[in-house]
């Protein structure tokens, strides 16, 4: 096993430093590569490895620094999903991922982070995470996602409400089902008529194209 996992190999790979946040057409296409699949080659072929050592808590000390503990996010969250997919372990660390978030809120390192992108990954991790608290913790996101779009630069600022009914969006599902019924297929899971109409219509908040706003 590499012992010399680095979390700023992480956070340079998911967060380039391209000027992505100064056009809509640019911050688009960051957002659309991660959240539909077009990382998914590199993060089988670079970091399975690394995604692998963080499932098995290998990586926990990432968390005792802002950068370090959103790196172990990404690496818990976003990275099973490529390396993972269609599979039960695409969503096992999902529990560990949110609890990581929730910590990093109370105790600063999500305030610390440089830009709302950055902060954005804490909240589709919390969102991800199925549970009894799911809609208090939606709740949660809301509130900061709120208040984060004011911190967006003058350039992308109109992407801020997408941001926002994101968030609504899943608290809607989590509303209306308890549940992602997405994933029930994978999961083993019966679906209700319920979510077998909703699944059927492939609409699905995480996956939905990012309609340009300039």
């Amino acid at each position: 096993m590499k012992a010399d996992f680095d979390p700023e190999d992480v956070l340079d790979f998911w967060f380039p430093d391209n000027g992505h946040w100064t056009t809509p057409e640019s911050h688009i296409a960051f957002w659309d590569e991660r959240m539909r699949g077009g990382m998914d080659t590199t993060i089988c072929a670079r970091f399975a490895e690394l995604t692998d050592a963080a499932a098995r808590g290998l990586l926990d000390h990432w968390a005792e620094t802002p950068r370090g503990r959103l790196a172990l996010i990404i690496a818990l969250d976003q990275f099973p999903r490529s390396l993972w997919r269609d599979t039960p372990a695409a969503f096992a660390q999902d529990i560990k991922a949110c609890r990581l978030c929730l910590e990093g809120i109370d105790n600063g390192h999500y305030a610390a982070l440089d830009n709302m992108w950055e902060r954005q990954f804490y909240m589709i991790s919390i969102s991800h995470c199925e549970g009894p608290d799911h809609l208090a913790r939606m709740d949660l996101c809301c509130e900061l996602t709120a208040a984060d779009v004011e911190t967006l630069p003058p350039e992308i600022a109109a992407m801020g409400p997408m941001a926002m009914e994101q968030n609504k969006r899943v608290r809607a599902n989590i509303d209306r089902f308890g549940r992602h019924p997405h994933r029930n297929e994978v999961l083993g899971r019966p679906s209700s008529p319920e979510e077998q109409s909703y699944i059927d219509t492939g609409d699905f908040p995480h996956q939905r194209k990012i309609e340009n706003l300039a």
